[in-house]
């Protein structure tokens, strides 16, 4: 297991990876340190054939804080060079949770803030305890929630991260769902048995299927069906529905049996 430092991995026998951000005592904020093990953390776990779903938690009584308030002042007296490589940094790390070819859940309670939302918006789906709440705060502090606001926006829709980002303010799970950012809510009690569900649905389809349709939809936007979109999706599915995946799937459904990469469910 890698040596990291803010960061718990917990890999199960049904190939469920749960990386816990670990630093509660400043409510999973991220600094230098956090942000390259999410990057590593994702690639590896990514590359890993044996990993099927990846759940995004944070440790303690909230998901994350956002950026660290040492790491923000240094920032402020660092060069405008230096603060772009960081961005940079901050941005390659988003990216490669929203790029990671496994199915990825975040797991948020208590509160998620700028770039803690940002963490939520770039995992393919979250769920929330019914108390945790969620704010694009940047703004608060005279900056602007500029690296995570494409993954904002892919959540919530354009206007309603402008919104978010123009005001800054606070909203509840209840408000979050409405507007796409978590995908269900539930009692703070019942959090790991929602996560635990969605993680069996998840684990029923194909691994194969899956990273294919992360890589599609990824090309993938609202507006006009074009003749290239159409002829991408012919040419994806016809593609797909030769390979050794899907010939399993079809005879599992025939025969009426759980295919084998869900056989031991």
């Amino acid at each position: 297991m890698p040596a990291w430092t803010s960061l718990d991995l917990a890999r199960r026998p049904d190939g469920v990876a749960v990386l816990t951000m670990n630093r509660p005592a400043v409510f999973n904020a991220f600094d230098e340190t956090l942000i390259a093990e999410l990057d590593d953390a994702f690639a590896t776990l990514g590359a890993d054939a044996a990993v099927r779903v990846i759940v995004l938690a944070g440790a303690g009584k909230h998901f994350s804080a956002g950026a660290d308030l040492q790491w923000m002042q240094r920032a402020a007296a660092a060069s405008q060079d230096d603060n772009l490589a960081d961005a940079r940094r901050f941005s390659a790390m988003l990216a490669r949770i929203a790029e990671c070819p496994k199915p990825t859940l975040a797991r948020v309670q208590g509160a998620a803030l700028g770039g803690g939302v940002g963490l939520a918006c770039a995992c393919d789906m979250a769920v929330a305890a019914d108390a945790a709440t969620f704010s694009v705060s940047e703004a608060r502090m005279g900056i602007l929630p500029a690296v995570i606001g494409p993954h904002l926006v892919n959540a919530v829709g354009l206007r309603e991260a402008r919104r978010l980002a123009l005001t800054a303010s606070r909203i509840d799970a209840a408000e979050a769902l409405r507007v796409g950012l978590v995908q269900r809510v539930v009692p703070a009690e019942g959090l790991d048995a929602a996560v635990e569900a969605c993680v069996a649905d998840l684990l029923a389809c194909g691994p194969a299927a899956q990273a294919e349709i992360k890589q599609l939809y990824a090309r993938l936007a609202p507006g006009p069906i074009t003749p290239e979109v159409r002829e991408l999706t012919a040419q994806t599915i016809a593609r797909v529905r030769t390979t050794p995946e899907a010939r399993e799937g079809f005879a599992a459904f025939l025969g009426k049996r759980k295919p084998n990469w869900n056989a031991s469910e």
